[in-house]
This record gives C-alpha cells, structure tokens and sequence, in this order.
C-alpha cells in the first residue's frame, strides 16, 4: 500500500522524500485546489518530478480545480506539459476538463472532489479513462469495504489531515457568502468560523478535528486499498515529513523505537484536535472549542501567583507551551527549567488548558534535511486547443421546475410549474399528484447503496455514479452538485443545471457551446453545505457578522445548511431566455406555501403577481449569487 504524501513548496518535497513516502502530490501555480500554497512554477515542477524520480518517489500533480471555458485550453495545455515532465499522474475533478485530456497518455486519478462514494461511482470512472479514485472522505470503513470488493481500478483514503464539513465537492459556502470559491481553489474556510445556533449553543460549531487513522493502515491495506493519503499542503515541510515518516513507519515498521518520538512531534508541529474520520462509523468530528493548530495537548493545569509545576508532565527544557482558557490564549512561553517554573508576565491565577506548540526536537529533525534543491528544468507548455463548436441555440421560453419536499406543495405549486422536482418519500402519490405534470424524483445527495427507483421515474443525480446508476434509457436531470462549470461537460443528460458559480458573461460564452438543455437556479436559499455531521440540530446557526443560516436534518439523518437570504433572478429572466437557457429551478422545500404560490406568480408574471410582498415574506432581502459577480 502506498504512502501518499502532500509537498506544498520545493522545502516541503524534500522534507517528505526524507520521511520514506512512497509518492507525492503537488501542484503548479494554477488549477490546484490549495492555491494558498507556495506550489511550483513549471521549471520548479520539472526539476521536483526529477528530483523525486531519482529517489524512487512518484508524482501526482493536481489539476483539481473547476474550469471555465475561458480556462479550458490553457489546463489541457498544463496536463500535457505534466505529462511531457514525466509525472506519474494528474488528479482531476472537472469533468469537462477530464473529457477534454482523455488522448493525453498520463495516468488520472478523481479527486476527492469528483463525489465518488459508490461502486456506481468507480465503475463509471473505469470506462472513462481514469485509473485511481480518491474515494469521498464521508465514508465508513465498511461502506469503503463494500464499495472496493473487486474494483475495477485502484483506491485512494484519506488518512490525516484537515475534514471538510461539507460533502466533499460540494461545499458553497465559502463563494457564496465568503467570495471565494473552494472549488476553485480559494476556500475561505467558513468552517473554521465561530457560529451562534438558536438553541444558545455557540463556538466553532462546524469545525472538525484533524483525521488521524495511523491505527487503520493495516485495516485499509487488508481490503485492497492502494494509496492511503496524507492532506496538508498548506503546512510546514516539518508535517510533511513526520506525516510521511509516522505512517510509513506505521505501515512497514511499526515495532521501531523511532515510531513513539516521531507521532509525538507530529501532535506537536500541527494539531487542532484528532479523529478517526468517518472512518470508525457516523460519530461527532467537530471539535467546538477552537478552530486552529494549537500543538500537543498536555493537560490542564494550576497556575498561582504567575507559578506553574512541570511535575508529572512531559514538558521539557526548551518547550514551547501555551496557556488557555477555553478559545482565549493568555500567553505563552519557553521553558528555561523544570519543577516550579515562574511566568515572566501578567496572568491570573487559575486553571488552564496547556499545549505544547514547539519542541526543540523539531529543529533536529529540520537539520536531516539539508539543503533545498533549485529545482529547475526548461521544458515549455505547448498551445492546445479544445473543440467546443458553436451551436444552433437560440432564444428559448424558459419553463419553470419547482423544488418540493411533500404531496401538499405540489398541489400548491403546480398551477405555475412545467415540471417537479421531488425530493420526499411517498414517491407514488406524489406522482399522482403531478397528473400530466413532469415528476422527477431528486435522489439523496449521498448514498454508499443508491436507491432502487422505478425504471420509468426520471430522476435527478448529483454525482458520476449515480448518473452511471440511473442512465439506464429514463429521463436523468444533473443537478447543480454535478459542477457543470464549461461546455465540455460530458454527461449526456436530459437537462443539466449550470454550476451556481458562474457569472452571467460566462453563461452567456458557454450556453451557444453546449448542444443539451440547460437549467438554471433562479429562486431559493442556496444549499450552502451538506453534511454528515450527526449533532447538528435543525434551527439555525449566525454568524459573527449577524447573518442567519438555516439548517435542518433530513429523514436520512444528513444536515443542510442555507443561505441567509433568498436567490432571486426574476429580474434577468428575458436576459437568460436570449441566452437560450431552457428552464429555471424554483426552490421552494421548507417554505409556506403562501410563499410558494407567490414565487409562481412572479415567474409567471401573472396580473396578480406582487413582487414587493414577496420579498416581505422572504426577509426584505434578495440576491443575484454569482450571477452578478462571479468567481
């Protein structure tokens, strides 16, 4: 099994090679999904896959970002500048930009990004050209078990670093509200933000401890598992190092007298709390009492008159320690002796929580790493081009698809709506309820097992494996969780909603490029996130800048959580029809149906349609998203 390790600068590829990983990840300066990272300049990517090689070290570059069409040349042009370096693979989460590399012969593995959390999922990426999957980091080990019996290509899982709230792939939390979209490698970390909820509970409610799982390698290896991946490519080249040394050292070695010293120094050089993931079943990751790396916890302790014990602790000269109190740091400082030691500033007297953020060992270690290598190299990016002709759109009459949770709210809407969505359980009667309506039932976001679903109900997917599931000659709808961001979009659906990240310029550019129906979102409070978080209750949660977010659990036990305000793109139907947009969705789950019945009539334009009471009834506050924007 390998030990994959992640390299954020030239520093931090050396470090990790000297830890024993079998094989890196990188990115260059574009189209990876930690842009935040120093990353490498293409001379630097060619010397480091150089440098790796003669260390018997493989390279997996990512390219796991969203494109856009104004993009889509230039990433192919990157892929084959990757693949002429002698890289070992490119990861990829764009299915646009998979499509469009699929003659380029270098080996591609889905990102966590690509929402692969089935055998569905893995069977579709076997016929299209991929050879590994990073499988959804949501996923139990027995549901893994299950999904990789007999793969028809190699396995990826997470085993350390940072969890995502959200669904992987599927997070909007961070554009929407926080401008940056980490599907395109900008994440603003909404997560890692302190929330108030209206049951009083109030701290880092989305924050999730750190994955640690070096006692699941032998676990993993035992049901196939190819590549066990380390995240962090935003931290120090001492992490990457420990990480790579810890659990190559786990997997190979695990009776070493190095093994103990070197998980130590891990918990110290970056640590915000550990977890086994979901790895150990569906459990509580979030760690509420503080967002950020505070190092190794060492216990709680008395400090009187500005004096501390370091009796009965592990706390040695030289150490780095921190005191706190809750999310409050009160100070810090380096140890100069043991036994009582005297705090060199203002405190209270008081218990505090005590951690560990430096050990002199840590320098040592630094010191085994030498020198950094310039990394240079001098092969050019060639110019690519990708075919997406024109086509014959043209103006259309956009029909209207509504978004409903139950029988009764269909009754409500269906006046106004060509078309339901439905995402509740009594699927008979609300068919029923349609009459000569279009019912398309909206499968759950995440399933390890899909559902089986009647042969002649259209269904709307959100993923590669569902759609490879469900594509079976029924009617199949992408939803926007599919990322439709560029023409190049492979998936031959009925209709497909554009990603809700594009602005109405690049709508405007892709649309006359794409020969399939196109939906739009055009009214609802965006799914900012989904989770399989299973304490966060229904209600809401606020943030620091007084905004509210909804939040409620479904009956499969999942959280979403909703903008605070309501998208409205009334105003911009005629504009979206010229640009040959064939429907707009309407998303009314979870809302009155006094409120539903209004939202018709305004998109009806019908004589009795009251804007103004409208947005009365949802809050005084409308928004474009990124209509207007972009990101």
């Amino acid at each position: 099994m390998e030990i994959l390790a992640p390299v954020g600068s030239p520093e931090a590829l050396v470090a990790a090679i000297k830890g024993g990983c079998d094989a890196v990840y990188l990115a260059g300066k574009d189209f990876g999904a930690r842009s935040f990272a120093k990353n490498f300049t293409d001379q630097e990517l060619e010397g480091a896959v150089k440098y790796a090689h003669e260390h018997g070290v493989k390279v997996h570059v990512t390219v796991n970002t969203l494109v856009k069409n104004s993009e889509i040349e230039e990433a192919v042009s990157f892929v084959q500048f990757v693949k002429d370096i002698g890289a070992d693979a490119v990861i990829i989460q764009d299915l646009g930009l998979l499509k469009a590399i699929e003659r380029i012969p270098i080996a591609k593995h889905a990102s966590t990004q690509m929402q692969i959390h089935s055998r569905e999922g893995l069977e579709w990426c076997h016929r299209n050209g991929i050879s590994r999957a990073v499988l959804a980091r949501e996923l139990t080990f027995d549901e893994i078990k299950e999904i990789v019996k007999d793969s028809p290509i190699e396995t990826e899982v997470f085993v350390q670093g940072a969890m995502c709230y959200c669904m992987s792939g599927g997070c909007l939390f961070s554009s929407i509200v926080g401008g940056r979209s980490g599907n395109r490698g900008g994440c603003a970390q909404p997560c890692r933000k302190k929330y108030v909820s209206d049951g009083g509970r109030e701290g880092y409610l989305m924050s999730n401890s750190d994955m640690y799982c070096i006692d699941r390698l032998k676990d993993l290896e035992s049901i196939g598992i190819t590549s066990v991946k380390i995240e962090g490519r935003m931290r120090s080249p001492a992490y990457a190092h420990l990480t790579s040394k810890a659990y190559s050292t786990m997997l190979r070695d695990p009776g070493s007298d190095e093994l103990e010293s070197t998980i130590a120094l891990l918990k110290t050089v970056f640590n915000r709390g550990y977890c086994e993931g979901y790895l150990n079943g569906v459990k509580d990751l979030v760690q509420s009492s503080f967002p950020d790396n505070r190092g190794q916890f060492l216990g709680t302790m008395e400090i009187k008159n500005r004096r501390f014990s370091t009796v009965g602790t592990d706390i040695g000269i030289k150490d780095g320690i921190s005191f706190f109190q809750g999310d409050e740091k009160r100070g810090g400082l380096s140890i100069q002796n043991t036994g009582t030691c005297i705090i060199p500033f203002k405190i209270a007297d008081g218990m505090y929580d005590v951690y560990r953020t430096y050990d002199p060992r840590i320098d040592t270690v630094k010191n085994t790493f030498g020198e950094t290598p310039r990394f240079t190299g001098s092969m050019k990016r060639c110019e690519k081009t990708v075919d997406m002709p024109a086509v014959p759109r043209g103006e259309r009459k956009c029909q209207l698809s509504f978004y409903v949770s139950s029988v009764k709210m269909i009754g409500v809407v269906l006046p106004y709506a060509d078309r339901i969505y439905y995402d509740g359980k009594d699927i008979e009667n609300a068919m029923k309820a349609c009459g000569d309506k279009e019912f398309v039932y909206y499968l759950p976001r995440f399933t390890a097992k899909e559902p089986d679903v009647p042969k002649d109900v259209p269904v709307m997917v959100h993923n590669v494996g569902q759609f490879n599931r469900y594509n079976d000659g029924r009617r199949v709808y992408c939803s926007y969780i599919c990322n439709m961001m560029n023409s190049n979009f492979p998936l031959d659906a009925y209709q497909t909603t554009l990603s809700v990240e594009l602005s109405r310029r690049e709508i405007r550019e892709m649309a006359p490029r794409f020969g399939g129906r196109l939906e739009m979102m055009a009214f609802g409070r965006t799914e900012l996130m989904y989770s399989r978080d299973p304490n966060m209750p229904s209600g809401t949660i606020t943030d620091e800048k007084g905004f509210s977010f909804p939040v409620y659990r479904d009956t499969d036990g999942f959280v979403h959580i909703l903008n605070s305000s309501d998208l409205m793109l009334a105003d911009f139907v005629k504009e979206l029809e010229r640009y040959g947009i064939d429907s707009l969705g309407i998303d009314v789950r979870k809302r009155p149906a006094i409120l539903a019945q209004s939202v018709g009539k305004v998109f009806r334009n019908t004589k009795d349609a009251e804007p103004a009471k409208l947005k009365q009834m949802c809050g005084g506050t409308f928004n474009t998203g990124h209509y207007l924007r972009g990101v």
